[in-house]
């Protein structure tokens, strides 16, 4: 008996190169990234966590990190959220001067940020090289700081690009993406901002 060889064939010429949200494979992919680096943060969450019961006092040699520059830091970030929603929404209507617009008010915010970081590792209180407390601190704040440096350098070029090059769907994509990454780097910091500032008193 001869099996019959079936061929469906369609025409996809019609269908777009690009989406947004889980319809594009870069949404895909920043998830994925964000999965990753997201359990790095759950291994330094556990290290600090690990930590605690083995000391009288938490933390154990000194006060608490100061909450002048990490409160403004994270009121800041919060802040942040606000254009950050505009540039996925501009990116979706694809509104290129809402996405220039908004891309520069994010890069300057990540500016703001990225010195008040600056100002925040001078009021942890506590050296990085004291003790296990001190080492995990400075590793928790340090690996954030990497997460907001990386997104600010990438928001760069993507808004350098939308002044100089022609923008197509894709791009207003990749600034969709870009965004959603912003999420997560916000999101994170409420997390350890309530463990390594709010924590330690609440404990003590």
């Amino acid at each position: 008996m001869m099996s019959r060889r079936i061929d469906i064939v369609g025409d996809v010429s019609h269908l777009k190169d690009y989406g947004f949200g889980p319809t594009a494979l870069g949404w895909w992919g920043g998830l994925g990234f964000m999965l990753i680096e997201g359990m790095a943060f759950v291994l330094a969450i556990g290290t600090y966590l690990y930590l605690m019961p083995f000391e009288q006092h938490w933390p154990p040699a000194g006060p608490p990190p100061d909450l002048r520059y990490g409160t403004a830091f994270t009121i800041v970030m919060l802040l942040s959220l606000i254009p950050n929603q505009f540039a996925i929404r501009a990116a979706q209507k694809q509104d290129l001067r809402g996405v220039r617009i908004t891309l520069l008010i994010m890069i300057a915010i990540g500016i703001v940020l990225l010195v008040l970081r600056g100002f925040e590792y001078t009021t942890l209180n506590e050296r990085w090289d004291t003790n296990a407390y001190g080492s995990i601190l400075w590793a928790i704040v340090f690996i954030h700081t990497i997460h907001l440096a990386t997104d600010v350098y990438d928001t760069c070029p993507l808004a350098l690009l939308t002044f100089t090059r022609d923008v197509d769907g894709r791009k207003f994509s990749d600034v969709e993406d870009n965004a959603s990454y912003w999420y997560f780097v916000a999101g994170s910091w409420l997390v350890l901002y309530g463990l390594i500032y709010w924590m330690p008193r609440i404990v003590s």
